[in-house]
């Protein structure tokens, strides 16, 4: 079912238009977390990162140009999009088609000697308190001493009162950036499922999505309720090091 290397640049390079849309300032996040793993890995030769939540390998592309020496694990549930990364983005990473937060599901990862960095963005909000929690314990479990986790995502204040102003702040700077101009997530899969390359691709991928979602309630936990998690999973230091509007990178370092 593999693609051929032009069809994935085509749909890569729609899918990085389309994601502005939901990313606040996306490519100065990439930057900043890329920022935060340059700094933990400073003084390890050959560090090994994790991109849970991958996608097509946006992130675990910008992840090795900044540190070629890395050897990187890509983790995602969409065997679509993994196909993408592997054709577009060959030999920067081993890609890993995993259900993130299944029982189990850190050992398809083949971490066995441990985990300098794991990072994620816009990945891990679909997933219930409990079972982020466990996740984060998974992580905790796979980290050397000194390691982080690294997410950037969407994460509302904590008043709930103040949520419709982080929010339009967002929407404010995105439209003076001009990216809601672009495609959207809807129309990008209209448009991919319709390829006929990807059909085997997008039937598989049909085929493989779990019967049944989380309750959706992390997508209202807030920082405090993240590092309340993250504490509770095992790392000591919790700090968010950038935000736009309710767009925040949060990294969390285990002692």
């Amino acid at each position: 079912m593999s693609v051929s290397m032009e069809t994935a640049r085509t749909w890569i390079e729609r899918w990085e238009r389309q994601q502005q849309r939901y990313a606040l300032d996306r490519e100065e996040r990439f930057t900043v977390i890329c920022d935060v793993v340059e700094h933990v890995c400073v003084d390890r030769t050959r560090p090994t990162l994790l991109d849970l939540g991958c996608g097509p390998g946006s992130l675990s592309a910008r992840l090795a140009r900044r540190l070629p020496d890395a050897e990187i694990v890509a983790a995602d549930m969409d065997p679509m999009l993994l196909e993408l990364a592997r054709a577009h983005h060959a030999g920067i990473a081993r890609y890993v088609n995993v259900v993130i937060g299944e029982d189990g599901w850190t050992d398809a990862l083949g971490l066995e000697h441990g985990l300098d960095v794991a990072v994620t963005t816009t990945a891990l909000h679909y997933l219930p308190a409990p079972v982020l929690l466990r996740t984060y314990r998974s992580l905790a479990a796979l980290l050397r001493p000194g390691g982080a986790l690294v997410n950037g995502d969407h994460f509302p204040p904590d008043a709930r009162s103040c949520s419709d102003l982080t929010a339009h702040v967002g929407r404010r700077r995105a439209e003076r950036a001009g990216e809601q101009c672009q495609e959207d997530w809807e129309s990008w899969w209209a448009a991919a499922s319709a390829d006929p390359e990807l059909a085997d691709l997008f039937e598989q991928r049909q085929r493989s999505r779990p019967s049944s979602g989380g309750s959706g309630e992390n997508w209202h936990l807030p920082v405090s309720r993240h590092t309340e998690l993250l504490r509770q999973a095992g790392f000591g230091r919790v700090t968010p090091v950038w935000q736009v509007g309710d767009s925040c990178v949060l990294v969390a370092l285990r002692d």
